[in-house]
Formats: structure tokens, sequence, C-alpha cells
């Protein structure tokens, strides 16, 4: 089959592990044109990676030749862009979040859609070997029903992270460690859990940081068939620790820590599994992890579109943990319980 020709546009700090994932599936993607609004950046990446620059955004949507685009941009210009590439018939990979709010979110989805283009997001942690494994378990039915189901995001961020501009902004990021690095968990959360139908949370800014938006969240959550868990995320735990997801079922209890699983059954079996150096990116550098499950994420995306299938995570699948953080974020402001969706 032929190799699949795809432009990525946005190369900052994001772009890393997406350039080696192409490098690394050169038998099956060629790249045709790389663009950032800064020169220098654009000088840059090519130096680094050798691959082929485009002096502007609309040469890449008006060549017919190329079927994709991977858009790394900021989250509040990803509607325009996904938009642009959907009216120019392009598949889409694109960075998370989906966009700045909910609603602009679902105006890009439906856009996609209706011009029957695939749209993947980059939610890598559905693809770790941890996360493969654990979701066989859950389709296997070895935990039983769920009784509890919850999350923890302990990263750290220092200040000069903030400081740099839109960097935890409402106009620019949409919103803060909820959106913009709690996502990741809280979409494997509802991948192996379901989304939860009710949630009741706090949301603040600390005195860690100075920033417009919330560096730490902590709330409950309530999934229709009566289970419960709770949810924690936040930018503030110096040096950084590894994420944590808890299944606790009629069957056994299975637990995600980091690149460690460990499920135990109560009839006596258990099964671990531990990734190794498959993890990262919870401290300071946001970017120190290795690429092998961004590469999966384009894998997949590269089979979706040759088979027409949806990407594993697609732009309405991914709608759902926008509508969680919502929900999250609403009764922090409300002080409520508040329904999610």
């Amino acid at each position: 089959m032929a190799r699949k020709r795809i432009a990525v546009i946005g190369l900052g700090m994001a772009s890393t592990p997406h350039a080696k994932s192409l490098l690394d599936l050169s038998d099956r993607v060629e790249v045709a044109a790389c663009f950032s609004p800064s020169e220098t950046r654009r000088k840059a990446f090519s130096e680094l990676w050798g691959l082929p620059i485009a002096s502007d955004a609309e040469s890449i949507f008006a060549d017919k030749s190329i079927d994709a685009v991977m858009v790394l941009t900021p989250p509040n210009t990803h509607y325009e862009l996904v938009e642009q590439a959907a009216r120019a018939g392009k598949h889409v990979l694109l960075e998370k979040p989906l966009e700045i709010s909910t609603e602009r979110a679902q105006r890009m989805v439906e856009a996609a859609e209706s011009a029957g283009v695939a749209l993947g997001i980059v939610l890598q942690q559905r693809f770790r070997p941890v996360s493969v494994k654990l979701a066989e378990v859950m389709a296997e039915g070895r935990l039983g029903e769920l009784v509890g189901a919850s999350a923890r995001l302990s990263n750290w961020r220092p200040q000069s992270y903030y400081d740099q501009p839109g960097r935890g902004t409402k106009a620019r990021d949409g919103g803060g460690v909820l959106l913009t690095q709690g996502v990741h968990t809280l979409d494997l959360l509802i991948s192996f859990a379901g989304v939860p139908e009710e949630a009741t949370a706090y949301a603040v800014t600390t005195k860690v940081h100075r920033m417009e938006t919330e560096d730490f969240a902590a709330g409950a959550v309530r999934y229709p068939n009566g289970a419960i868990g709770t949810i924690s995320a936040t930018t503030c735990a110096y040096p950084g620790f590894p994420d944590a997801i808890e299944l606790i079922g009629t069957k056994g209890t299975a637990r995600i820590e980091g690149t460690a699983l460990i499920a135990q059954f109560h009839d006596g079996t258990e099964l671990r599994q531990d990734d190794g150096a498959l993890g990262g990116g919870a401290g300071a550098d946001p970017m120190a992890f290795p690429h092998d499950h961004h590469r999966a994420v384009l894998t997949d995306f590269l089979d979706a579109i040759e088979t027409g299938r949806q990407p594993k995570v697609s732009g309405r699948e991914a709608l759902k943990v926008h509508r969680l953080i919502d929900a999250l974020l609403r009764s922090a402001e409300s002080g409520r319980r508040e329904r999610v969706g």
C-alpha cells in the first residue's frame, strides 16, 4: 500500500514525539510539509529532524496530494485548523485537548464527521501496554461489576512553566490542570469505567503558582450503575509522581500506577505487568518520556485511514472526557453536585 502523505502544523514543544514517530514509520508515512508561524521554529525543526518545511498553512490545505494533517498547535486554534482540513478532505490527527470549550469542540467534531474525514485525538495513555492489558481484563469481566473507579494525577510544574505566554489561561488553553494534564488520566479512567453520571468537586489556584486557571482539583463521581470514585489532579506535587487509576469490582481490584499494573482477584489469582521505562512526564519537564505511545497513536490513525474505521480515540470519543471536566469545574463554581453531559 502506498505511503500516506502527512503534513504537520505546529512545531512547538509537543512536536518532538510526533517527529520521532513519523521517522520511525517512514515505511508507511511520507512527511510532505511542516509549518509553524514562527520562522525560527521552522528553521530549528528542519535542522533537527531533516523534514521539509512549508512557508504557510494555506499551501498545505491546497495540496491535493496530502492525505492527512497533524495539528499540534495551541488549543484555541484547533477548530479553525481542523475545519480547514476537513473542507480540504484531509484526515486530522489532533493534539489534546479538543478545544478551549466543549461547544467549540462539538462543532469541530461535527465538521470532521460531515466532511467524512477521520479525526483522531492524541490521548496516548490508552496505548500504554498496561492500559491495553487492563482493558482486556475488563472486557473479560474478571473484575466483575465495578463498585469503585478512581483516578489521581500528581504532577509538578514550576512557575516558569506558567510564565510562558498564554500557558494556563482560558483564552489559549481553555483551562488548567484538568484540561491540560488531567485529560489524559481522566480519558483513561473513562475508557475502563465509562462516563460518570454526576460529579462534585473543588478547583482552586493554590499559592504554589501564579496563573489564571486551576492548578489543583479534587472531587467525587458517581457512575450510572451506582459505583463511586474520587478524582484528583494537580501540578503542585513536587517533584511529580506517577499517575494512578484504581478499579474495584465484585471479583477483584486492579490498579495502574505509572508503568505498573497489578490486579488481584477473589479467586486468589493475580496479574502483574510493568512497562519499565515507558513512563515519565510528571515532573518539571513535561516531555520527559519516550515516544512509543505516540507512535502507537499514529499507527492506529494510519490503520483507521486505510480501513475506513474511526481512530481508537476519535473526536466524538474525546468529547466524553471534556464533558466530565466541564461537570467538575461547574461543581467547583456552583458548590453543587452536577450532571455530566
